[in-house]
C-alpha cells in the first residue's frame, strides 16, 4: 500500500544536560535504570532528553501517523530515520551524540539519504512527507528537500515560534483531535514574527513537562 502520509521527527540532543543525567553511569532514577537494564523506545529517550518539544512531535505524528496508510519516523545523527518504537540502549545514545547534525558530514547525510529515499519510493504521488523540526538551518532540510520535493512539507503555523511553542502547539492538536495546515518547505518563509498568544499557550501546556527533571 501507498502511504498518503510521513511524519518526519527532528531528533534530540544526546550531547546536552538532560541527556547526560539519562547516561550517567550511577543515575538511580527509573528511566536511567530502565536503559541501562533493558533499554528504551528512542521515542521514551528522545522525549526525556527533549522535554516538551520532542513530546509534542510524537504525541502529533502518532495521532495522526499511526494509520494504515501512515507512518513515523525520527531523524537520528547517524543512522537514518528510524521507527519511534525502536529500543536504544546507552551506547547507541552515546553514538548519537558523537555526530553532529550537519548536511555536509557524510556519517550524518548519508544513512538519512538512503531512508529517504527508501521512504519517498513508497509514497504516493500525491503523498505528505510531513517535517515536524526547524526548517531554518539547512540541517537535514536540504537532503530531504532533495529527496521529497514539493511533497516535504511542514506546519505552517511553526513560522516566527521557538522550540517551546511549537511543542506546546503539537501537543494540543494532537489532545484536539485538529491535524494542522501544511505548506512545502520549498520556498517557505523560515522566520517571522511569533503568533499572539504563544507564552499563555506555553504556560498552559508546556510548562509542566519543561520542568519535569530527574
Amino acid at each position: 500500500m501507498e502511504l498518503s502520509k510521513l511524519f518526519l521527527l527532528s531528533p534530540a540532543r544526546m550531547d546536552g544536560v538532560r541527556a547526560g543525567h539519562l547516561l550517567r553511569p550511577g543515575a538511580s532514577f527509573e528511566l536511567a535504570r530502565r536503559l541501562r537494564r533493558e533499554g528504551l523506545p528512542l521515542a521514551e529517550a528522545f522525549t526525556f532528553a527533549s522535554g516538551l518539544y520532542f513530546r509534542g512531535k510524537i504525541a502529533y505524528a502518532r495521532r495522526f501517523g499511526e494509520t494504515p496508510a501512515g507512518a513515523v519516523r525520527v531523524i537520528t545523527t547517524n543512522a537514518g530515520l528510524l521507527d519511534p518504537r525502536r529500543r536504544v540502549r546507552p551506547a547507541d545514545l552515546r553514538r548519537f551524540g558523537s555526530v553532529a547534525i550537519h548536511h555536509e558530514d557524510p556519517r550524518f547525510h548519508g544513512p538519512l539519504r538512503r531512508h529517504a529515499a527508501a521512504w519517498a519510493r513508497k509514497l504516493a504521488d500525491d503523498g505528505l512527507a510531513v517535517l515536524l523540526g526547524s526548517i531554518a538551518t539547512a540541517k537535514y532540510r536540504e537532503v530531504l528537500v532533495d529527496v521529497f520535493g514539493d511533497r516535504l512539507v511542514f506546519p505552517e503555523d511553526f513560522v516566527g515560534r521557538g522550540d517551546m511553542s511549537r511543542g506546546a502547539l503539537l501537543l494540543q492538536a494532537a489532545r484536539q483531535g485538529r491535524e494542522l495546515p501544511y505548506i512545502p518547505v520549498k520556498g517557505a518563509k523560515w522566520s517571522g514574527e511569533r503568533p499572539e498568544g504563544w507564552r499563555a499557550t506555553w504556560g498552559r501546556i508546556g510548562a509542566p513537562g519543561a520542568r519535569r527533571e530527574p
